[in-house]
């Protein structure tokens, strides 16, 4: 192992300096991103850690996210106050509802919503997961979101402590959620429903836990996608020391000769779990002890050695034309400034990876998919110079949303397009976190997906976006 030296529908948004309601701006052609939501705070729309906010279910696009509500604050500071929220879009009208908020009125971001759909053909909504249970809420009425937040019931509790949630649909009306189980150097692990929500089970141990086996404080990022048959969740990982007390001897970072922060991510590792027996293996079909600890995921799960080159998100993922994951991740170069995007593939038993173009932060949280015909897209975030505006909105990245394409399996990349929103609508604006919309049993909706956008970098301004170019609509 390679160790350190030890809305309502009367909500306004900007346009152009000046402020138009927000149903003027859902009219336009297909390529034009539609804004949704406002007063969104830091990730009003997660990053890859967090997944789904977007489902297509019964002709209509159910939307969470953390925005403006219509309850009164109950922040005394007003730091970015938002409330878990939830809004339906009809495809054919090309119109969005008024918005459900829950709970109260919360700054941390984390408490951004996800959602899935039950057996039954109920909506779930779960928020507020950060080293805490969570909330956990079903629509009472299958088929619908309902009308306010009366309309929902409390489930029990998925787990003691939820961070960074993400749902799959398994085969035979089950769920899965894979999540940390507590605080950053904490494990990663998984549940399972049968029952739609309302009870609980898991593997006997946790799926990884780096900080054991006498390295106090490593931990992990993590994003995961399911095997075509459903019955494998690849997760593929980063890695790095969250040392608390900044140790700079523990942060020294040998590539740039200097000791770095916290939040540096490292490599990446790959796992294989079998959701019916639970059973863990590396890349190389090896059964792993569970929980694994950095020393074995260093030496047995690794895939690329990025020789202390860094990230801060994790990769995001999609599954190549064998069913095998392959990913989109970002990471720095010469120096911790700047950036680059790397394709991430299995060719027999070697990983490539191949360059696609430069990033302007190591948090920008993008999008990978392969089309039916095999060429792949990367919805990529870009800006010129590395992004280090003042503010909390500013600290995980954002720039304008490039869409690059690869016809040869990601040997080679073009740029096809910009998606970014109007700069006359957006003059200086940043955007991040994009991300598909899908259906409950998991598949992506071609033509659809979220992302969102901010000016100030204190104020809780954001602006949440859609763009459907879709045959739905």
């Amino acid at each position: 192992m390679k160790r350190r030296t030890l809305l309502k529908a009367s909500m306004a948004i900007p346009f152009s300096g000046l402020v138009a309601p927000i149903g003027l701006l859902q009219a336009g052609n297909h390529s034009a991103p539609m804004a949704f939501a406002t007063g969104g705070s830091k990730k009003m729309l997660y990053d890859v850690r967090q997944r789904p906010q977007a489902l297509l279910w019964h002709g209509k696009v159910y939307i969470g996210y953390k925005g403006h509500g219509t309850k009164p604050s109950k922040n005394p500071r007003n730091v970015a106050p938002t409330h878990a929220s939830l809004v339906a879009y009809d495809p054919k009208t090309r119109t969005f509802s008024s918005p459900i908020t829950f709970g109260d009125q919360t700054s941390d971001h984390h408490d951004c919503p996800v959602l899935w759909v039950d057996k039954e053909n109920h909506l779930h909504f779960l928020y507020k997961c950060h080293n805490e249970p969570g909330i956990h809420l079903v629509c009472k009425q299958p088929g619908t979101m309902g009308a306010s937040e009366k309309d929902w019931n409390t489930l029990p509790d998925i787990s003691e402590k939820v961070s960074y949630p993400t749902m799959f649909a398994l085969p035979g009306d089950r769920h899965l959620v894979y999540f940390r189980e507590a605080g950053h150097s904490s494990s990663w692990s998984y549940r399972i429903t049968a029952d739609s929500g309302r009870t609980w089970t898991g593997p006997e141990n946790s799926v990884t836990n780096l900080d054991i086996y006498n390295h106090p404080e490593w931990s992990s990022y993590q994003a995961k996608i399911l095997s075509p048959d459903k019955k494998t969740l690849y997760v593929v990982f980063t890695d790095y020391d969250d040392v608390k007390s900044n140790d700079p001897e523990r942060l020294y970072n040998p590539r740039y000769d200097m000791p770095v922060r916290n939040e540096w991510k490292y490599n990446l590792s790959l796992l294989k779990v079998n959701v019916d027996s639970h059973e863990v293996k590396n890349d190389a079909g090896e059964v792993m002890k569970t929980p694994l600890d950095i020393e074995t995921v260093r030496e047995k799960c690794q895939i690329w050695d990025t020789d202390w080159r860094g990230a801060g998100v994790p990769p995001a993922l999609c599954l190549d034309g064998n069913g095998y994951p392959s990913a989109l991740h970002v990471l720095s170069e010469d120096d911790l400034e700047t950036h680059y995007y790397y394709y991430v593939r299995k060719v027999g038993d070697e990983w490539l990876k191949t360059r696609i173009t430069a990033s302007n932060h190591q948090w920008n949280s993008t999008y990978l998919k392969r089309d039916p015909d095999g060429k792949l897209h990367a919805y990529l975030v870009v800006g010129e110079g590395y992004m280090d505006k003042p503010g909390v909105n500013y600290t995980h990245g954002g720039g304008r949303i490039e869409h690059w394409v690869s016809k040869d399996g990601g040997d080679s990349w073009k740029l096809k397009r910009e998606i970014t929103p109007d700069p006359t609508v957006y003059p200086g604006w940043a955007f991040n976190n994009v991300h598909p919309v899908v259906r409950p049993d998991g598949s992506i909706v071609d033509g659809m997906l979220i992302f969102y956008g901010w000016l100030d970098g204190t104020k809780p301004d954001g602006v949440a976006f859609l763009l459907d170019e879709s045959a739905t609509s």
